[in-house]
């Protein structure tokens, strides 16, 4: 019960630098793993689907980034599917303006701030803005949507508010503002931003795939904690099935038209 206050009460104080700082060097320290098991009960995580059992995790980093067993994500097909690259919380921003505006929770962002110039916004003009964000409760590996060509990857950004109710509605713009890898994928010949924007506790994003050839599925990259994965496809190039709110990695999202 203890233990399951203390987590409660640590994500409630998200937005507090101390706590964020003292969290993350806690995380990653042998002396989390007497609460892994607390933890793992609090947020529901499914081990079944893990590839080690509870007691084989030595830190709740690791319990974070865990992976699964082949089979848990089915992949689709197809080969235009598109598919989530985690698992999350999607929403949805369709026809983007010319000037590339989207709204979240109330805030103003532009695909210029997001990816950091002008000219690499351009071909996302009428498009669509697919947000993905993650709770402590999910699988925190992200992956490839699409079959693509990796073009491009850099970083933006030093900030790490929380991507939270805090940071989405009190005007801290943690979406273009946070640390976060972006990568320009080449999908058929058209482009695809795939964004891991970090947050308080996660200013520490990790890209495991350096190829330069990526099938969907494939897995891409890790959060520590909870954070949230932005999509930007152009206009013309994807069908959005209409399904918002709860996704796993894997799920078949739309599909890739060019």
């Amino acid at each position: 019960m203890i233990r399951t206050k203390f987590y409660r009460k640590v994500f409630e104080l998200n937005g507090h630098p101390i706590i964020a700082k003292g969290l993350r060097r806690f995380a990653q320290s042998k002396v989390s793993k007497p609460f892994i098991g607390s933890f793992a009960k609090m947020y529901k995580l499914n081990m079944e689907e893990a590839t080690r059992g509870l007691r084989d995790y030595g830190t709740l980093h690791d319990i974070f980034t865990r992976e699964l067993k082949p089979g848990a994500r089915p992949i689709p097909d197809a080969a235009n599917a598109f598919v989530s690259p985690c698992d999350g919380y999607l929403s949805v921003v369709d026809h983007l303006t010319s000037e590339s505006t989207f709204m979240v929770k109330g805030q103003n962002y532009t695909v210029e701030e997001l990816l950091g110039s002008s000219e690499k916004a351009a071909p996302y003009a009428g498009g669509q803005v697919l947000i993905f964000y993650l709770s402590p409760t999910d699988y925190h590996r992200v992956h490839v949507p699409i079959d693509a060509t990796v073009e491009e990857v850099y970083t933006l950004g030093k900030d790490a508010a929380p991507v939270n109710e805090l940071g989405l509605k009190h005007g801290l713009r943690p979406l273009t503002r946070n640390y976060r890898l972006v990568s320009r994928f080449d999908v058929a010949g058209s482009p695809l931003a795939h964004v891991m924007v970090g947050a308080l506790n996660v200013n520490s994003i990790v890209r495991t795939n350096e190829a330069n050839v990526v099938h969907r599925g494939d897995p891409y990259g890790y959060f520590s904690f909870g954070s949230t994965v932005v999509l930007c496809v152009p206009k013309v190039t994807f069908s959005f099935n209409g399904k918002t709110g709860p996704v796993k990695m894997g799920e078949e999202i739309g599909t890739w038209l060019s």
